[in-house]
């Protein structure tokens, strides 16, 4: 068996996992290189993993030949540099959202693959690989629920990476871009429309810091589509029980939910303080599947030479109403989408 070799750059949470399930869970892929700007993280994963190659350049790392493909999990600040930089180098390439922190990045990147359409790109909205949404979507297109008129999402992340996120902030591309571009991916592709319009409101409610970085800790749009179905939408960082995402469609003939209440399993404790279910602490814990089923794509589009369906056009999409949503929030203003 052909393995495809990849070099993956960014070593924090997302992209140690990233890796991970590169070196141990997908049989026809091989970890070969790894990249952060920490050496203390490579030298800690090619020693431990036995990689063979570990780099603090990511360029240094662009100039092995032996590497098929680049797996992008730095900070959103250099996605679309080294998407442009590894593409050019002639490697195939898998990188995490957004494709850029800005639309002039967001665009140059869209450039950037399209003047490569004979490698293979695609972008990290690992949602559409869970298995719950994967099965809603199918629900959805054969009809269950009729026709889709209105989205709700709920995108809460646990308080207890709070200070985290503060750390993350100044290169994050804020609240809208960094955590419902999310859900915005997922509205175009459970309604199967692109929006038309956007309204967003939201504060720094007890975390101020965010706001020397112009974003918030807090906030919520409303949108409306091309078809005229409608959406809703709370992005949050606040989340006392975990880390809470929800979606619900409504039908004209039914409605259905994803993750309602985030069970972190199906055990229910009865003790001194009552009937519990314990929540899911993290998104990796909640994606983790997800997380190796986009990688195990990306990696058999290679293989079979074929277009991964989460590719360059959905990111532009979704950035689009990230920052419409933005710039509604500054401006309190209905923005209108071309």
């Amino acid at each position: 068996m052909k393995k495809i070799k990849i070099g993956a750059v960014g070593l924090g949470r997302l992209g140690r996992r990233h890796a991970e399930n590169i070196a141990f869970r997908i049989p026809n892929a091989e970890l070969a290189a790894v990249c952060s700007i920490v050496q203390e993280e490579v030298d800690t994963v090619k020693k431990e993993w036995g990689i063979p190659y570990g780099y603090s350049d990511f360029e240094e790392m662009l100039t092995n030949k032996e590497l098929d493909a680049i797996s992008i999990c730095s900070s959103s600040t250099e996605h679309c540099r080294q998407i442009s930089q590894a593409l050019e180098a002639g490697f195939h390439v898998f990188s995490e959202k957004p494709l850029g922190i800005g639309m002039e990045e967001v665009q140059l990147a869209k450039q950037r693959v399209k003047a490569h359409q004979g490698q293979i790109f695609q972008l990290g909205f690992m949602r559409r690989f869970d298995p719950s949404y994967a099965y809603a979507k199918q629900k959805i297109d054969e009809g269950y629920i009729g026709k889709p008129i209105m989205i709700r999402c709920y995108g809460v992340d646990p308080i207890s990476v709070i200070d985290g996120a503060i750390a993350f902030a100044e290169k994050s591309g804020g609240l809208f871009f960094d955590m419902a571009i999310h859900d915005f991916d997922l509205s175009r592709w459970l309604l199967d429309s692109e929006a038309k319009s956007v309204y967003a409101i939201g504060a720094c409610f007890q975390y101020k810091e965010f706001a020397a970085y112009g974003d918030i800790d807090n906030g919520a749009a409303m949108i409306q589509y091309k078809n005229d179905a409608m959406g809703l939408f709370y992005a949050g960082r606040m989340c006392a029980h975990g880390y809470h995402i929800e979606t619900e469609v409504i039908g004209t003939k039914g409605s259905l939910r994803i993750g309602t209440v985030p069970y972190k399993n199906l055990v229910t404790i009865a003790n001194e303080n009552g009937v519990t279910n314990e929540c899911v602490g993290g998104f990796l814990e909640r994606f983790e599947s997800a997380y190796l089923n986009e990688m195990q794509n990306f990696v058999d589009c290679i293989i079979e030479n074929r277009k991964p369906d989460v590719g360059v056009n959905d990111g532009v999409k979704s950035a689009e109403i990230a920052y419409a949503a933005a710039e509604s929030f500054k401006a309190g203003k209905i923005v209108y989408l071309d």
